[in-house]
């Protein structure tokens, strides 16, 4: 019994009596299923080669469209049968132009120039988008066709091409939601991301990639200032300390540093739920190792959560003022940074790093301007 698929002597004899559209697609799907099994001699290949050339210049568009799509996945289809279906109506090109690996960069990147959007939408879509294809792409300036390229993960996107992006579509949502939702992302290109896109995505970009541990530690800051007022004015919290840390941990994001500056910064909870999170133990059992007058369970907890030794004094600097603070009532916020940082500085001039120390003076100056504006 013939395979269903593969073209027969039935098949021929209906093309001969009634070569009709239907009849000659078929035929068209079935030549390109026989062109891909392994069992042709080069005489036989040579002949289907002949077939899809003589079927290109076929009158019907189902025609050729039965025949692109049947193509589409097949690595050996000559180059001038698929560039020349990859350069034919919508219909039929669109199948090959996603699929096909025959097509070269030059044959993506002059269809990308000499199509419209929905074609422009196919190339954006493959999974081979080189370098060069994107740039060609975002050239094209259509925010549906570039909005599918940066959705693509699987597209090599350059940093130089992400600025182009974001040149042109800073206020497109359209565009800047998939980017951000990219598994990688260039940190310059996250940083200048995270100024133009919504509360919801900024917290993602700062939990999914990399950006510089100033930038990480602003918006730690500001996320979980602006979940604060949502609670007092009786509205929801965005997530939870624990789903952020747990989120900031899955990604490889809960570092020291920002462990550290979120602690300085007054924020006590964040720190202990983090440390917890590290060692694996329950966040009430850090609360009293962070909160131990010996100091001893700080610094074992420390060593468990591989916590730099180097910032222990500057978390027992931090965690006095913050409950001295608790027993004074105090509930000034920036007055406990001032005094959190203040006391810091004082206290550990000589054991914090550099970049530390540049991040909390330049706090500092904003909290003292903040009181003097205020005053």
């Amino acid at each position: 019994m013939s395979d269903s698929n593969t073209l027969s002597s039935a098949d021929v004899a209906k093309l001969l009596q009634d070569p009709n559209i239907e009849n000659r697609a078929s035929a068209a799907t079935k030549v390109a299923a026989t062109f891909g099994g392994q069992g042709l001699t080069d005489s036989e290949r040579k002949i289907a080669e002949d077939i899809f050339r003589f079927m290109l210049r076929d009158a019907a568009v189902r025609v050729r469209q039965a025949l692109s799509e049947s193509l589409k996945d097949n690595p050996d289809v000559p180059h001038d049968v698929a560039a020349t279906l990859a350069q034919d109506v919508d219909e039929v090109a669109i199948p090959i132009i996603e699929s096909s690996s025959v097509l070269t960069d030059q044959d993506l990147i002059n269809i990308v120039r000499t199509r419209d959007a929905s074609v422009q939408k196919a190339v954006a879509g493959r999974a081979d988008v080189s370098e060069g294809l994107a740039d060609a792409l975002v050239d094209s300036s259509n925010e549906e066709v570039i909005a599918t390229l940066v959705g693509n993960e699987s597209a090599k996107i350059s940093e130089g091409t992400f600025g182009k992006v974001l040149d042109k579509f800073s206020d497109s949502d359209l565009v800047k939601a998939p980017m951000a939702l990219r598994g990688e992302l260039p940190i310059a290109v996250a940083e200048r991301l995270v100024t133009l896109v919504s509360e919801q995505l900024r917290d993602h970009i700062m939990t999914h990639h990399e950006i510089s541990p100033a930038m990480a530690s602003d918006l730690l800051l500001e996320s979980r200032e602006k979940a604060t007022v949502s609670l007092l004015e009786g509205g929801k919290q965005s997530a939870t300390v624990m789903e952020l840390v747990d989120q900031l941990y899955d990604n490889g994001r809960l570092t020291p540093t920002l462990m550290l500056r979120a602690l300085c910064m007054g924020d006590t909870t964040f720190f202990e739920t983090a440390l917890a999170k590290r060692v694996g133990i329950p966040v009430i059992n850090a609360y009293q190792l962070v909160h131990d007058k010996g100091d001893l369970g700080l610094k074992r907890l420390f060593e468990a959560a591989e916590m730099p030794l180097q910032l222990l004094p500057v978390a027992r600097a931090a965690l006095d003022v913050a409950e001295e603070t608790v027993k004074t009532g105090g509930d000034d916020r920036e007055l406990l940074r001032q005094l959190i940082i203040e006391r810091v500085l004082t206290a550990t001039e000589n054991d914090i790093d550099t970049e530390n120390l540049d991040y909390l003076i330049g706090k500092l100056q904003k909290v003292v301007h903040k009181d003097s504006d205020a005053a």
